[in-house]
């Protein structure tokens, strides 16, 4: 995707000192001469950002951003300590115990790539009114509408992260101008934004090479709303720390003319995935493999071609032993491992393992190409899932424990040590979907297990009952590695328990942690703005 890029337009309170250079000038006559200059200039260019190449950039494949802070802080995996590697000042291990700072600067970073988005989107709408006379009636709406929803994609992700955030709709240069909104009010104007929008949005497959692939076309409005909805309760809820929340059969929407409760309104927006065409592909790996642009599964993703784009993809990369990637011709860093209560979860060790454990871990002796890979000291590499720790330094298994990433097919022909693949990165899939659904249905007193077992069923695994805690296991074994696990632990008030080896932090069973703090760089640039409760000292 070529960066089109005239200049960066920076909200100072917002994303501070950002040094990044245009690759190119181009003339206001040569930007904005036609209409189909005015959409590359002004629309064409946010999706550069949907992927990274730079540490905390990019909604997954990166280090230190909005993957690893909804991954990483979870029962779900962790980065251990392995003698003199992954300690990196306490970082990873803060992640997991959740013992982070405002003063952290990823966390900055993912502030400061969040907001560079916002801001670049308002200036994309300023823009789009300065030179309307180019474009008809409806094509200024349905750019407007298309800007609108990136935008509200990165609000959701700023509000879902941290809470109460400003919430800027203009293109603005003063920090006099910025204020904080509650979560509640940016959330409301995250779904109204997705609302207005769907009129005007491409009823197309983004998944699909084209002229649509990578775009945020209906179908992944249709998605995030149906998101949005399954987490109402918490994103309603302007104090999560005092042990309350909404009711989600209390908080309504307005679907198609109907007024539908938040659980309602998560099915029929799920329903509407199912009419648009998208279905389970028949094996679950096909998601993941290299060419997945044709998966009828898959909805939204991070276009990756190793020639065309430069979007990191570096999470197999940093989970492979070393000896590993050697085998495969790459590079590896020999770090990210599942938790011991993971793989449990998928009956690792058990007759009753879920198959869709050999799609997600490398496990047990390790086999490339039909051969044994071995240690420097000659002995064979096995990886042992049962004896991961959180600091692994001077255990025998310091370098081998852990069930390793898996997932993602391996592209051999990969560049930069597989970082450069032709596997795009799935960000949505129906599959989410129809586990979506099937909660909802049961937190509305309803059977999800239609919704469930066809899910099970796609991966030869036997039926179960839908209730919330086979929900949640499944979200787990279905979605692993795909960085929803923080937002479902919050949801189903498991984040601030002790877990694994995480004992539960003084003062946690309130709920502060189930936000990140406003980072003390962007409290230092605006007096207006005030810290999130539990991070006030």
């Amino acid at each position: 995707m070529k960066k089109y890029l005239l200049f960066l337009i920076v909200l100072p309170v917002l994303t501070a000192c950002l040094d990044e250079h245009p690759k190119g000038q181009l003339t206001e006559e040569e930007a904005y001469g036609s209409a189909t200059s005015l959409y590359i200039n002004t629309i064409s260019t946010l999706y550069n950002y949907i992927g990274g190449n730079e540490e905390s950039q990019g909604l997954q494949g990166t280090y230190r951003g909005v993957y690893d802070y909804n991954t990483f802080t979870t029962d779900e995996a962790m980065l251990p300590t392995r003698g003199g590697d992954w300690y990196d000042g306490g970082f990873w291990q803060g992640l997991y115990l959740h013992q982070w700072s405002a003063a952290d600067l990823p966390l900055y970073a993912t502030w400061t790539y969040l907001y560079k988005v916002v801001g670049l989107c308002n200036h994309s709408l300023a823009l789009l009114e300065q030179y309307r006379s180019l474009l008809t009636a409806r094509e200024l709406q349905v750019c407007q509408a298309e800007v609108r929803s990136i935008r509200a994609l990165y609000y959701y992700y700023l509000m879902d992260l941290f809470g109460n955030v400003p919430l800027c709709t203009t293109y603005i240069s003063s920090t006099d101008q910025v204020t904080q909104s509650g979560r509640g009010a940016v959330f409301r104007f995250v779904v109204s934004e997705l609302e207005a929008a769907l009129p005007f949005l491409y009823p197309q497959e983004s998944q699909r090479e084209g002229y649509y692939y990578g775009k945020l076309t209906l179908p992944v409005a249709y998605f995030l709303l149906a998101k949005l909805a399954l987490n109402a309760e918490v994103y309603s809820d302007d104090n999560w720390t005092d042990g309350q929340r909404p009711d989600g059969k209390n908080i309504f929407f307005e679907v198609d003319g109907q007024r539908l409760n938040a659980w309602e309104t998560t099915v029929a927006y799920c329903e509407k995935l199912g009419a648009f065409g998208y279905r389970l592909e028949t094996n679950y790996t096909t998601n993941f493999a290299i060419g997945n642009e044709n998966s009828c599964e898959n909805i939204f993703t991070i276009p990756m071609d190793k020639t065309l784009y430069t979007n990191w993809f570096r999470n197999l990369f940093r989970s492979r032993h070393y000896n590993h990637g050697a085998a495969l011709g790459m590079d590896a860093e020999n770090g990210t491992s599942a938790t011991r209560s993971t793989v449990r979860t998928f009956g690792y060790g058990t007759p009753d393992i879920d198959a869709r454990y050999r799609c997600n871990f490398y496990s047990d002796t390790l086999l490339v190409d039909g051969k044994n890979v071995y240690l420097d000291n000659g002995e064979a590499l096995v990886y042992r899932p049962l004896e991961v720790r959180l600091d692994l330094t001077g255990s025998p298994y310091e370098k081998t424990a852990g069930a390793r990433m898996s997932k993602y097919e391996i592209d051999r022909t990969a560049y930069n040590d597989g970082w450069l693949q032709s596997n795009d990165i799935v960000l949505f899939r129906y599959g989410d979907a129809l586990l979506m659904a099937a909660e909802a249905k049961v937190r509305n007193g309803q059977d999800g297990s239609y919704e469930l077992n066809l899910i099970r069923r796609r991966a030869g695994m036997p039926d179960r009952e839908a209730t919330l805690n086979t929900l949640l296991d499944e979200r787990l074994m279905e979605l692993m590695w795909e960085g929803w696990r923080r937002q479902d632990l919050i949801r189903f008030g498991r984040f601030t328990t002790a877990y694994d080896e995480r004992p539960q932090l003084p003062d946690e069973a309130s709920g502060y942690t189930t936000v990140f703090p406003i980072p003390s760089k962007v409290l230092d640039l605006n007096k207006n703005l005030h810290q999130n409760p539990g991070y006030e000292n």
